[in-house]
């Protein structure tokens, strides 16, 4: 895990200054609507609304544009679109198994969109359920170690249902069962400690390990695929070493 960790985690904390901001930011607009159209549109009230509220500031969304997200889910104001969450599931070089996650208001568009980032690259699209399964649903923190020991961040945690901390380098990340995500980053915030992002992800149980050339392949396609409008996040399951990830840069 500590490879493809420590490679989101770049990721993450580049995102805000990536040339594609434009799309980061469109991406972070839609999960607030939708979040707003699924569960109402009082944040306090519905935690899924707060959190992808709080992640579009993290990133620098403007706050105009967020609560313009926010009405237009919950109803009060017009021009929401009908976003359906739509799944792909497919291999990558080296028999990598990739998930991605569509958040679109036209299947046909999404399909199209994915399947020639996927040839493009080295890809392949899969059945449903072909590599799914090596996957599991985790609620997912991110936080800055801001001088924090792993024992201050644990003791924080652990009656709230975290069940593991992993050190990241700059940051930690802790993992937990989707139900008790929301408890987790309440308990967070009860202790004063800040969060870079509060998400349920998919992570795998078997990675595939990868040398440079592997590693360059993988992430070609992954910006390829995160480049298309309707793809929200892509998950796959390698595994590269901090000898691997420095020679990739």
């Amino acid at each position: 895990m500590s490879g493809h960790s420590k490679w989101a985690t770049t990721k993450h904390k580049k995102a805000a200054l990536d040339a594609k901001r434009g799309k980061l930011f469109a991406k972070l607009i839609k999960n607030v609507e939708v979040a707003a159209r699924t569960g109402g549109g009082d944040p306090e009230a519905n935690p899924t609304l707060y959190d992808a509220m709080q992640k579009a500031r993290k990133n620098s969304v403007p706050q105009d544009n967020i609560e313009r997200a926010r009405r237009r889910g919950a109803g009060e104001e017009a021009g929401g679109s009908d976003w359906q969450t739509v799944m792909y599931e497919g291999y990558a070089p080296n028999g990598v198994a990739v998930l991605i996650e569509c958040l679109t208001d036209n299947r046909n568009r999404a399909s199209s969109e994915v399947r020639t980032a996927m040839n493009r690259h080295g890809g392949s699209m899969a059945d449903a359920g072909s590599v799914a399964y090596l996957f599991t649903r985790r609620g997912v923190v991110i936080l800055p170690k801001n001088g924090l020991s792993e024992e201050d961040v644990l003791g924080a945690v652990l009656d709230a249902g975290a069940e593991e901390i992993n050190d990241l380098g700059e940051s930690y990340e802790v993992l937990s069962e989707p139900g008790n995500l929301v408890d987790v980053r309440k308990a967070l915030q009860a202790e004063g400690i800040e969060y870079d992002s509060a998400d349920t992800n998919f992570l795998a149980s078997v990675n595939v390990p990868l040398d440079a050339e592997g590693a360059r392949k993988l992430f070609k396609l992954i910006d390829a695929l995160e480049d298309c409008d309707d793809v929200q996040n892509v998950f796959a399951n390698f595994d590269v070493s901090d000898d691997v990830m420095a020679e990739v840069g």
